[in-house]
């Protein structure tokens, strides 16, 4: 308030709750607005530590003609009374103050000079890292990409022989099935090469070349899923007493999903080799896009209309299966420690977190039209991590069966500390694990369906996600304004429910989900 002893009054208060008590601490400046008394003088002797910036934060506001005083904790105590804005004292103390302490003129002009310079230096710095991330383009991204990709190789190909060992007793077709993302790799390389060479794009922005490579991954999963699932009913089987049980061939052969890994991957050499040979343009639609609404055909009309490098609905389809069958894989790496005995299998579903959220993060940038480059070495980091994160786990589950390593001795302890006893309250594990509601849980869902009417619902219900989100999206402006921290929500979101839903079936093996 403005005081008719002509001095502007300013209260601070902060509140401090502690048990049942609350306790104020009170902060009083006074501002001269005499201009024949120009000044800055503080008195900061009697501000406990937590006012100290409140009073910094008024002198930057006020830097012109500031007389400071300031007291605690308590309204009502004399050093308050003491400071009322009439009191003759406080007018002799700051008239003092002018002669004797003028060192403390520097005070508020040194604080609003640093504090301005440290605003000033981050938001220029956020501003100017917001405009990189946001702006780069696909080369850059690209390059930045590449060393990504390239390193992950190595801790994947780790991850298999992990996998792998005899101890383990890993189905053999969910190793067919995990190192089929090797054929995944090589095989894009050339169709990246191609879409570079004769369109001058990335290969996300060729449907029909980006389908037939992506289809690969979708059958990488596809054969895991089968394969574990396989795996799994022969062991339900064998615990529950059942008689005359018939082992799977792909439990004790990597022969069969060789051979289906073989065919399924012809069939997606096909679909690139027609197009190529009768002259298909860049933007030439994923299977001639015989599964496609044409827009005067919709029942309204959308907002936008699509750009020319959206995705075609078999070429979403791809995305979205790839994505639900490895949650579904990831349920069964959860669901295959209760019946193997070993809870390390469970730390293969942690390692997997990173990867799934990685393809996210693909699917993200294709809901954004391929606009957002950054996401693009985001998803490569992504996979790096994904593909150490498993390595850990695989080598987890190795040397909990039994595998020694040579090299064991020298490694630290959190990849070496596995004497705990893994086999306390698996049978009671075992009764308690039920399925989370959830994609992940779709193989216990459709537990009673042989594989071929598993696989066709699978494909069914992600054909009509696809049909969604493609006709969805164009009724919606953030598709096209290319906002990075959106594209950051749809990646980050579902992945920390994810994860927080794994951690919460960790705590409590009841836990059935949220949907």
């Amino acid at each position: 308030y403005h005081g008719h002893d002509g001095y502007d009054t300013i209260f601070l208060h902060q509140h401090h709750h502690n048990g049942h008590r609350n306790l104020r601490a009170t902060a009083k400046l006074v501002i001269r607005s005499k201009s024949t008394q120009q000044t800055n003088t503080a008195t900061m002797a009697l501000v406990q530590r937590p006012m100290r910036l409140a009073l910094a934060l008024v002198c930057l506001q006020h830097r012109q003609s500031m007389e400071t005083s300031a007291f605690a904790p308590l309204p009502s105590s004399p050093i308050t009374k003491l400071f009322q804005p009439n009191n003759r004292f406080v007018d002799d103390f700051f008239t003092s103050s002018i002669s004797t302490q003028q060192s403390y003129n520097m005070i508020p002009d040194a604080v609003a000079t640093s504090a301005t310079t440290a605003i000033d230096a981050v938001s220029s710095t956020s501003q100017t890292l917001s405009s990189v991330l946001t702006n780069m383009d696909q080369a850059t991204a690209e390059q930045i990409a590449g060393p990504f990709f390239g390193a992950s190789l190595f801790p994947y190909l780790a991850f298999l022989f992990f996998l792998n060992v005899p101890q383990n007793e890993t189905p053999k077709g969910v190793t067919v099935g995990f190192a089929t993302c090797l054929l995944f790799v090589f095989l894009t390389i050339p169709a990246a090469i191609a879409a570079k060479i004769w369109y001058g794009v990335s290969l996300a922005d060729s449907d029909w070349l980006h389908g037939s490579a992506e289809s690969l991954l979708t059958v990488t999963n596809l054969v895991t899923v089968v394969a574990f699932r396989q795996g799994l009913s022969y062991k339900e089987q064998e615990q529950s007493g059942s008689t005359d049980v018939q082992i799977p061939e792909s439990v004790l052969s990597y022969d069969p999903m060789v051979k289906l890994v073989g065919g399924l991957t012809f069939l997606a050499f096909l679909t690139a080799l027609f197009p190529a040979i009768s002259g298909a343009t860049v933007h030439t639609p994923y299977l001639a896009g015989f599964m496609d609404i044409s827009p005067s055909h919709l029942p309204w009309t959308p907002t936008h209309p699509e750009p020319e490098n959206a995705l075609t609905i078999a070429c979403w389809i791809i995305h979205i299966t790839s994505l639900v069958e490895f949650l579904v894989a990831m349920g069964f790496c959860w669901r295959w420690a209760d019946l193997a005995g070993n809870p390390k299998w469970k730390g293969l579903t942690w390692g997997l977190l990173p990867l799934h959220t990685s393809g996210i993060t693909a699917c993200t940038y294709h809901l954004f039209y391929n606009s957002i480059a950054v996401l693009v070495p985001l998803q490569a980091a992504l996979t790096c991590v994904g593909n150490v994160t498993a390595m850990v786990a695989a080598y987890r589950i190795a040397v909990s069966n039994g595998w020694s390593a040579p090299w064991g001795e020298g490694l630290p302890s959190f990849l070496n500390g596995w004497e705990e006893d893994v086999d306390t309250n698996i049978v009671e594990t075992r009764e308690d694990s039920q399925s989370l509601v959830g994609f992940e849980d779709l193989g216990d869902a459709l537990a009673e369906d042989n594989d071929y009417t598993f696989i066709i619902k699978l494909f069914a219900g992600c054909a009509v996600a696809s049909y969604v989100v493609k006709y969805g999206e164009v009724w919606f402006d953030f598709p096209f304004r290319s906002e990075l921290d959106v594209a950051l929500a749809f990646i980050f979101i579902p992945s920390l429910l994810n994860a927080y839903k794994w951690k919460k079936r960790s705590q409590d093996p009841t836990f059935e989900g949220w949907f």
